[in-house]
């Protein structure tokens, strides 16, 4: 496991882009090294006007933008503690930036959706990194109708624009994902075909190897089905690659896995 410290411009010039694994809701709850690094970042990144968070936890037929001013909690989960679900985020809405972002998206039919809040995927990660809850949070959902990987890719590149005016983009999801391979147990040992995956990806990431990140090298679709059953919490790394540009710096903040099968590895790029 690494954490690094990046000290940044608290300016509002071009945000960089950035990917959180947020595994267990009950991260929300703890003080670990996952946790501290959610801090860091937000203590030392450029301070964001307003923040787009892309949740491996919306799934939609269509592309929706969350446009309520004052999003309600979702506690998408069961059987965890109470504590958890008392947890409140009171973070605004940003009706402003949901009508810019469904502008920008025309061309996918993006609606205006009032009833959505925040999802675990976004309020455990923003608890930590924002905890004064002081920066507008909209969130976009995940076109479910997407036939294709680079069909979310080519459609996060609408979304670059926003980086300049002060515009943190966020996905939280899993580079490895597979809860019916779980283990109970902190200290369960990594699956060696979850290491390999996430030592694929990253590699890919470094390399811009979008054949590799688009899911389009047969080869490795035994190895795909293992790490993602369903594709959901991969796709918001798509959203922060395709935010970006391929000469932007990549750094990956967090690396380490949970539960054997959950890897939490962060990606921050344009920093």
């Amino acid at each position: 496991m690494t954490a690094t410290t990046y000290i940044g411009s608290k300016s509002t010039q071009k945000m960089p882009v950035l990917f959180i694994g947020h595994g267990s809701p009950m991260n929300a709850l703890a003080d670990n090294a996952f946790t501290r690094h959610l801090r860091t970042l937000g203590e030392t990144l450029p301070r964001p006007k307003k923040i787009l968070m892309v949740s491996a936890h919306w799934m939609t037929k269509g592309v929706e933008v969350q446009a309520s001013l004052t999003p309600k909690m979702i506690y998408d989960f069961y059987g965890f503690p109470k504590e958890l679900s008392d947890i409140v985020y009171p973070a605004l809405g940003n009706p402003e930036l949901a009508g810019e972002v469904k502008n920008s998206l025309h061309i996918y039919q993006a609606e205006l959706d009032h009833d959505w809040g925040f999802d675990h995927g976004g309020w455990s990660v923003l608890h930590h990194m924002y905890p004064k809850a002081d920066i507008p949070v909209v969130q976009l959902s995940l076109n479910q109708n997407f036939m294709n990987l680079r069909d979310h890719h080519k459609l996060a590149q609408e979304l670059k624009k926003l980086r300049g005016e002060g515009v943190l983009i966020i996905g939280s999801g899993n580079i490895v994902h597979n809860l019916r391979q779980l283990s109970r147990s902190e200290t369960a040992p990594v699956f060696e075909w979850a290491r390999e995956f996430d030592g694929i990806i990253k590699d890919a990431i470094l390399k811009h190897d979008m054949t590799q990140l688009l899911a389009e090298d047969p080869s490795k679709y035994p190895l795909w089905k293992m790490a993602h059953p369903s594709i959901d919490h991969y796709l918001p790394l798509l959203y922060v690659l395709g935010a970006s540009d391929p000469n932007e710096k990549v750094i990956f903040p967090y690396e380490d896995f949970e539960l054997g099968s959950l890897s939490m590895r962060s990606v921050l790029i344009g920093a």
